[in-house]
């Protein structure tokens, strides 16, 4: 009984802590931050968190108009400067130019937010390669080499990298085989990469944001064919606000929502087969209900 009474309050603190919030906005006053990803959805809503606490802003994304729109609102909510480049991260040297872009148009760089993504239908594996070598350039080449690039700023500043993974980069699903070997691919390379930061004494924090599933047209639009718009979503200027906190506070891995994201972790761990079995029942489920209504 002793022992379970210390299992509970061992648990107790935990979870009290995963709750308590440190963050201070002035810590982001004028720094100087590269999002990506940044004409919608959670990047969108990245650059208006730090734009509101003073932040430098500079962002890209491919629609050069959409991008106009975003800065305009940096503006508008108190960056103290903000920025645009139209660039494609599927392309190396894109993501030199857009850090060599943050050197000339903001000084130098505090915080790397890596957050662009493309998307694939979900389906099952179809033997499509150079569809693989397409999504793993975008999702997870180019955020090697932006974080490349900008390791000798980030040096210079003590600076930060926010790697905006997935659960699906913890936990394996079906009909995301593609997105899932980036994402892990992504856990394993800057887990990696932090290590090596400290034995190079260099000051870099990298913080693995492992997001649920988030209200975004994007994301609605690729699983509405296995899953509810509205199941287990999070707004998108929550989840942003978390990932900047993470970033700023120098965390190792945030999980957000975390009563959604952290214990599933421990019955992949515990239970692996049982946690199989009701991601595929869930998707079977609505796949079903989805093809009655059709």
């Amino acid at each position: 009984m002793a022992k379970l009474k210390i299992i509970l309050i061992l648990l107790a603190v935990y979870i009290a802590y995963q709750y308590y919030d440190p963050f201070d906005p002035e810590e982001v006053r004028g720094k100087r931050v590269v999002i990506t990803g940044a004409s919608a959805g959670i990047g969108e809503q990245l650059a208006y968190q730090y734009s509101q606490l003073g932040a430098k802003v500079l962002i890209t994304a491919r629609r050069e108009h959409v991008l106009q729109k975003v800065v305009a609102k940096c503006k508008e909510l108190g960056a103290q400067d903000a920025h645009y480049i139209p660039l494609d991260m599927g392309k190396l040297e894109d993501t030199k130019r857009l850090i060599d872009a943050a050197k000339t148009k903001l000084g130098g760089i505090d915080h790397v937010i890596l957050n662009h993504i493309t998307y694939d239908y979900l389906a099952p594996w179809n033997g499509d390669m150079e569809r693989l070598q397409q999504v793993m350039d975008i999702n997870f080449h180019s955020y090697v080499s932006l974080a490349t690039y900008a390791t000798p700023m980030l040096n210079e500043s003590h600076g930060s990298i926010a790697v905006v993974s997935s659960f699906a980069g913890k936990v394996a699903a079906p009909l995301v085989a593609p997105y899932c070997a980036c994402k892990f691919a992504l856990d394993g390379f800057f887990s990696s990469l932090r290590q090596e930061f400290v034995m190079q004494n260099m000051d870099i924090s990298v913080t693995l944001c492992v997001i649920g599933k988030v209200d975004t047209a994007s994301s609605h639009k690729n699983t509405k064919n296995v899953m509810s718009a509205d199941r287990y979503s999070t707004p998108a200027p929550d989840t942003a606000n978390r990932i900047m906190k993470g970033a700023t506070l120098r965390e190792r891995e945030i999980y957000f929502p975390w009563i959604m994201t952290r214990p599933t972790m421990m019955v992949r761990d515990l239970l692996p087969n049982v946690l199989e079995w009701l991601i595929m029942s869930g998707m079977d489920e609505r796949r079903k209900g989805k093809a009655k209504t059709s």
